[in-house]
């Protein structure tokens, strides 16, 4: 199970909407003052992903909790968002290919972006099953405990 930290934003019964900061590993290495992925990281870095998370807990805004997404969640999810627009995409690109042979590249430009754009519509598609499916959801695992990181250096 992939766990993340979080805040409560607001709490109901049997969920809770969760606000976490999107956070990148990259940034630490020496080559960082180059990288576009660094550069993409700074922007991206301290906003917040709000989410909705089944939880059992009582909870209020304002708690910090351990949110858990099941780890098959995220693979299924990635290859879906990449590979299913990108098969279409180069499905139609052959089918134009073989269909329409000698005709230019028009008919491959043509059926390869309609390949995309189905793509996109059954990531869409899937995305809203999904959405409403208990195994594909974030769970409000427990409270979050007070860590050495989060407490302060100096006693007060």
């Amino acid at each position: 199970m992939i766990e993340e930290r979080a805040r409560v934003a607001e709490a109901g019964d049997g969920y809770a909407w969760v606000e976490i900061e999107r956070r990148s590993a990259c940034g630490s290495c020496q080559v960082s003052g180059g990288c576009g992925s660094a550069t993409l990281a700074k922007i991206w870095s301290g906003r917040q992903m709000r989410t909705r998370a089944i939880s059992d807990l009582p909870l209020r805004p304002g708690d910090e909790v351990i949110v858990g997404l099941a780890d098959g969640v995220l693979l299924r999810g990635a290859l879906l968002a990449y590979l299913v627009p990108l098969a279409l995409m180069l499905a139609g690109a052959l089918l134009a290919e073989v269909a329409f042979a000698g005709a230019g590249e028009e008919p491959v430009i043509l059926l390869g972006a309609l390949g995309l754009g189905l793509g996109f519509l059954v990531v869409r598609a899937a995305a809203r099953r999904w959405r409403d499916d208990a195994r594909f959801q974030p769970i409000v695992l427990r409270r979050a405990s007070l860590v050495a990181r989060d407490m302060p250096s100096t006693p007060q």
